[in-house]
């Protein structure tokens, strides 16, 4: 498999140990490393004594999505709070800001750059000499780029200079398809952007069996506006045009078949400008007795390849994460993404970023995602919690960039069956207590199902509504959200759901078999006979910044591990299914379990889950 030079490649293997440079780390914990620049306070002081140039200046000539490009840069008056930002569209400058009120001028810039690095990153003499060069990654964002020198540091930044213009060779090409499975098992859905609008050509995928002839199947377009935000920044400066956001539907596919696509526009002089190949195999048929294998993990985030912006300490793991699960591509079917994306927090650019780095993974398998709080929180948008984690976003990026087979794709709530599996995946950014629609989507997905067709029953989650070791929830005096376990452990127990995931959290924890806060079962890498309590799984440790444990160690916490992984479960068979965490280091196995049960074991009594009986005959 080519990953195109993107970012997975061996040496990102190392990406675990936080590089420092002269400025120390670029991001605080938790922190959009984009909102630490003060864009809105810069001041123009360009300087004659001031030079940056980028080359090459054309990309792409070979079809590529990305490239990585040269900058060179000399200034008098160096300072070690020298930065270097990099802007898309190039004429930065010329975006307009409205001003905070009619007493106070709108802002010189409001367009805050994609990535940036200090001046003196690997240029250790630079405050000395006043020259410098960087080697930074660029990915065909539709739009051309310019590259600026500021002084003054992140919250004080003067413009000194700006460079020439960057551009790819067909910056609108169809790129970065997400798939993804439709509201039924023999469909396929493939989302991409591009930057063709439906008054310049008509997007369609091409696509049949591999090796056999081929449809094309047309394609819905949307797009975005600043309008379409909820609040600051993905309103102001962290705005930046989506593109265009096209999704087809690939229907009637035979059960595990394999099938090659691609992605084309149709120009109205009747060219059409193709994407590269792909391809993907057909789920199987629901309840289908055959090997099946899914990827889960939460809090993946996204980082960049040439060390600039986060890299250091805001998403460490993301980019070994992407790097073990695309090189195990021939042994995964489906990925689950359960919340908190890729941090972009309002700042719209890292969308891009973000599906450029799972391409290898998501143009290969359903990659199906459930919505976090940084997708989806914002202040009296409807969102449970009021917080301003989305960054004004409010779930509309998520919605629009990936598709879910959800009724409602604004709340996000959606059950999906694969194999012998059936996945309920919630919106815990939604009410879910008893009363509400979520609470009887979640009690109906539960009951639905056919256990004797497919005995697997995941219930999946963003925030933890079961069980966590947590510092932030211990501080609480909570082991999860308020109201969560509370709320639906009884719904867990009456319908026997094997395994509870969820990410926020940012490590991974595994419970013994539990309910009502006691062990039912001895934790155990092995688990035989009838249903007795849900294991519950915290496994957000995709990418972000890690999260620290309580003090004291629950009777219930039976494994934990402070570190990035994800975990992959196995169905062999009716009988058995596996359960390995990973680590993202190194990809190898560090905790795992089996469960061995039969039809009859689900159908067993248990406490809390037994069905009325009568004496008579």
């Amino acid at each position: 498999m080519a990953f195109y030079g993107l970012i997975l490649i061996p040496l990102l293997l190392l990406c675990n140990i936080l590089i420092s440079d002269a400025k120390g780390s670029l991001a605080q914990f938790g922190e959009q490393p984009l909102s630490r620049i003060a864009i809105h306070k810069t001041e123009f002081v360009l300087h004659d004594s001031a030079r940056i140039s980028v080359s090459p200046v054309l990309l792409g000539l070979e079809g590529q999505n990305s490239e990585w490009v040269n900058v060179e840069y000399t200034y008098s008056s160096p300072s070690n709070d020298d930065w270097i930002g990099v802007f898309s569209p190039a004429d930065f400058s010329k975006s307009i800001c409205e001003a905070e009120n009619t007493w106070v001028e709108p802002p010189l810039l409001c367009t805050a750059p994609i990535k940036y690095q200090f001046a003196n990153y690997l240029n250790a003499d630079y405050n000395i000499t006043g020259k410098g060069s960087l080697r930074l990654q660029l990915i065909n964002q539709r739009e051309d780029f310019s590259f600026a020198l500021f002084s003054g540091g992140l919250s004080k930044p003067n413009l000194v200079a700006v460079s020439n213009k960057v551009t790819f060779a067909n910056p609108k090409a169809p790129l970065y398809p997400r798939l993804a499975q439709g509201k039924f098992w023999d469909e396929m859905t493939v989302t991409w952007t591009s930057g063709y609008s439906l008054n310049e050509a008509t997007p369609f995928v091409e696509w049949g069996p591999k090796g056999g002839s081929k449809v094309q199947s047309p394609a819905g377009t949307i797009t975005l506006t600043r309008n379409s935000m909820c609040g600051s920044p993905a309103r102001t400066v962290g705005w930046r045009n989506p593109g265009f956001i096209h999704t087809s539907f690939l229907k009637g596919l035979w059960p595990n078949m394999m099938y090659t696509y691609r992605m084309g526009h149709r120009l109205f002089n009747g060219s059409i400008v193709w994407s590269k190949s792909y391809s993907f195999k057909a789920s199987p048929y629901p309840g289908q007795d055959s090997l099946q294998r899914v990827v889960i993990f939460g809090d993946l985030g996204k980082a960049e390849a040439d060390r600039s912006n986060e890299y250091n300490d805001f998403e460490p793991g993301s980019l070994n994460t992407t790097y073990q699960v695309a090189k195990d591509l021939k042994n995964i079917d489906m990925v689950i993404h359960i919340g908190d994306l890729c941090y972009a927090n309002g700042y719209l650019s890292q969308w891009d970023q973000f599906t450029a780095q799972i391409e290898p993974i998501a143009s290969t398998v359903p990659y199906m995602v459930g919505i976090g709080n940084h997708e989806r929180d914002w202040p009296g948008s409807g969102s449970f919690y009021g917080n301003l984690d989305s960054g004004g976003e409010c779930g509309v990026l998520a919605k629009t960039m990936f598709y879910s087979p959800a009724e409602n794709a604004d709340k996000f709530w959606y059950s999906t069956d694969f194999g012998m599996f059936r996945f309920c995946i919630t919106n815990t950014e939604h009410d879910w207590r008893p009363g509400t629609e979520q609470y009887n989507f979640i009690e109906h997905c539960l009951s639905s199902v056919d256990r004797q067709k497919q005995p697997w029953l995941i219930f999946l989650a963003h925030r933890v509504l079961g069980y966590s070791s947590a510092d932030f929830y211990g501080d609480e005096g909570t082991t999860g959200e308020p109201m969560g376990r509370e709320s639906l452990q009884d719904l867990w127990q009456k319908y026997k759901v094997d395994i509870a995931l969820y990410g926020h959290v940012h490590n991974y924890e595994r419970t013994c078999p539990v309910y009502e806060n006691q062990c039912v079962q001895k934790g155990s890498d092995h688990y035989t006979g009838p249903f007795n309590a849900t294991t519950h799984v915290v496994v957000g440790g995709g990418g972000a910044s890690l999260a620290d444990y309580t003090a004291t160690r629950a009777k219930w916490s039976y494994f934990r591990d402070h570190d990035f992984g994800f975990v992959k479960l196995t169905a062999f068979n009716h009988s058995t299914l596996l359960l390995e965490y990973k680590k993202s280091s190194d990809g190898k196995v560090y905790d795992h379990f089996t469960i061995s049960r039969d039809y009859r074991d689900i159908l067993a009594c248990t406490v809390g889950s037994c069905p009325s009986t009568t004496l008579a005959f």
